[in-house]
């Protein structure tokens, strides 16, 4: 069926014939969150269209935008779904998911990372930009710019974002965690995959997160060539006010209770002060 939205053509399309998007950075998983987009879209269907372009040689299209609606679609049942057709290259498509999706609520420090990746590169590859100079350098730069002035990032923070993707995946889902701090984890993306794999180590056995000053340290160390795992392991035996001793949560187990809005560290405020008013209330009760 072809439905008109404006401008815009939208058709349904089955939803075998949808295939992810290859490599997108975004993830998809099974949570709260998304038990109630499928309780919604059991309710009233699929609202907003998905974005789709035709894949190659084909019947089948690839999914730029709407994964989650995808999913949650097929979870609730529904095998017909509205869908926009963008007839564009694989490049354009590229940029056109990571626009439609970099704004959305909840973004994971590695899906920005790896989003703002493959901005980069398809952009590169383009190279269709008359404001890029001719030397390698100077088309990287401005193509920072560029993607730095649509998402509304500075230049800096988007190549601070893309150095993300140099950290093992086990480290990277410490920064998803919120246990490792974003400065942090930019430092540690300057050492080599065995130094990490050393770091990793020293974490576990220290049951510690390195902070700022150590993951500087350790950052010199490494330019310098001098990083092994006895010198990381001496960094991360060091002693830090915030990490004598800790109670680990896992964040799933809380985030529920807690605004979308809300950062790790404002959760654990929180934790705290309902742990101080559920003590006072056991004095008072003590005291009767």
């Amino acid at each position: 069926m072809i439905q008109t939205q404006g401008n815009n053509t939208v058709i349904t399309v089955n939803a075998n014939k949808l295939k992810p998007f290859k490599d997108h950075p975004y993830q998809v998983n099974a949570n709260e969150d998304m038990d109630r987009l499928v309780e919604s879209i059991k309710e009233k269907g699929v609202l907003t269209p998905l974005i789709i372009r035709p894949l190659e040689n084909t019947d089948e299209f690839e999914v730029i935008s709407g994964h989650r609606r995808l999913y949650a679609a097929q979870k609730a049942g529904i095998t017909e779904l509205p869908a926009f057709v963008h007839n564009i290259s694989r490049d354009e498509a590229v940029v056109e998911m990571v626009d439609s999706n970099i704004q959305r609520e909840n973004i994971l420090p590695s899906e920005k990372a790896f989003a703002y990746k493959m901005k980069l590169e398809a952009m590169n590859r383009q190279g269709k930009r008359t404001d890029l100079t001719s030397s390698q350098v100077g088309k990287r730069l401005n193509t920072y710019e560029v993607i730095a002035e649509e998402s509304g990032e500075s230049r800096n923070q988007i190549h601070r974002y893309i150095r993300l993707t140099n950290l093992l995946p086990e480290l990277l889902k410490y920064v998803d965690d919120g246990q490792i701090s974003f400065t942090p984890a930019v430092e540690l993306s300057y050492l080599n995959d065995i130094e990490q794999r050393d770091l990793l180590q020293a974490m576990e056995l220290n049951d510690c997160t390195p902070s700022l000053s150590q993951a500087v340290r350790m950052k010199k160390l490494s330019q310098a060539g001098k990083l092994d795992d006895d010198r990381i392991n001496k960094i991360m035996a060091e002693e830090k006010a915030n990490q004598k001793e800790r109670i680990k949560i896992p964040t799933e187990r809380v985030r529920k209770y807690f605004p979308k809005s809300f950062s790790n560290s404002q959760i654990e405020d929180e934790i705290v002060k309902l742990c101080e008013v559920h003590y006072k209330r056991r004095q008072r009760q003590q005291e009767r």
